[in-house]
């Protein structure tokens, strides 16, 4: 009898899940929910045929130096930032993520980020349990600026920027959207949307919403003369990956109302939050929850095990990144 395949399950996954894989596979696991450090990570992929990972856990070439029985690494995550993907295809691994099965819940928590920030939700909140509603007033409570109506700025139209476009559509929003590529007619009339420029975006957007992908071309994609062009009434919402944004001239804006609010659910250095965003009223924080219903992560990483399991049967997996991997085999 062959000795099963070996697999590492880098995060804690649901425990069904966890037991289906161990009724197949020889399986590390790490249901302690530990970020490994570098040392012990390429240990572990040392010994596996195929990894279950997180966007904790960054894969390059000194994770990969001593895997040689790797055959894949599938990210439980739509963005893949933790991964070099050059240097995972220069080993001969296929490499995953997790696209389509978290894009409505996605949309949905962009959206909803939008309206705390907008509608001052979590400041209110804050109001309340610190005793100040016996100072109600019409005109000195948290007043916050309206969505409906207003014009909604999307940067980033993949499948999430879509799905909040349509969102936006139902608060009789006027939508405007910036992208690497321009939609298709088709889709622009399902989303409601017009195409624009960046800086145009910024100028006549109430609500600027960013759902870009994180590369070394979209880092502090938003800095501080992005945000200068920004109306003084608007809010800024942030569920695409840390670093678009400039973290610490958001701060500085948001201190000096050069901009109404801001949402955030990343973070440049996270799980570390800039400290002056912690000091701010007008910044609801998230901590990178986007995704964070039960049925979508079951379904993420259901997926993740099938992009596993298709690789080590060595078929090719639903969701390849690197697909001349596989065209190589």
């Amino acid at each position: 009898m062959s000795a099963k395949q070996k697999i590492l399950v880098a995060r804690a996954i649901f425990p069904d899940q966890l037991a289906d894989l161990e009724s197949t596979y020889e399986v590390i696991s790490n249901q302690a929910d530990d970020v490994f450090s570098p040392d012990l990570l390429r240990q572990h992929l040392a010994s596996v045929d195929a990894a279950l990972v997180a966007g904790s856990e960054r894969i390059d070439a000194s994770a990969l130096a001593d895997a040689k029985h790797l055959k894949i690494v599938a990210n439980i995550s739509v963005g893949y930032n933790n991964f070099d993907v050059p240097a995972i295809s220069k080993a001969g691994i296929m490499a995953t993520n997790t696209p389509d099965v978290l894009t409505d819940t996605t949309a949905d928590f962009g959206f909803a980020l939008l309206m705390a920030t907008a509608r001052r939700i979590t400041e209110s909140e804050r109001w309340i349990r610190d005793g100040q509603w016996a100072k109600w007033s019409i005109v000195h409570n948290p007043l916050g600026v309206d969505v409906h109506g207003s014009t909604l700025g999307i940067i980033g139209m993949g499948r999430i920027g879509q799905g909040i476009a349509k969102r936006g559509l139902g608060f009789g929003m006027k939508v405007i959207y910036n992208n690497r590529k321009r939609l298709s007619e088709a889709d622009e009339q399902a989303c409601g949307a017009t195409y624009v420029d960046k800086e145009s975006l910024l100028r006549q957007a109430d609500h600027v919403i960013l759902v870009v992908p994180y590369s070394a071309e979209s880092h502090h994609l938003i800095g501080a003369k992005e945000i200068a062009l920004m109306k003084p009434s608007a809010t800024l919402v942030n569920i695409a990956r840390g670093g678009i944004v400039d973290d610490v001239a958001l701060a500085a804006a948001l201190k000096a109302k050069t901009i109404f609010a801001a949402g955030l659910d990343v973070f440049e250095g996270e799980p570390v939050v800039h400290p002056d965003l912690l000091k701010l009223s007008n910044v609801v924080l998230a901590p990178h929850i986007a995704s964070a219903s039960e049925k979508t992560r079951r379904a993420m990483v259901a997926l993740a095990i099938k992009n596993a399991s298709e690789a080590l049967k060595g078929n090719r997996p639903p969701s390849l990144i690197n697909p001349e991997v596989y065209k190589a085999k």
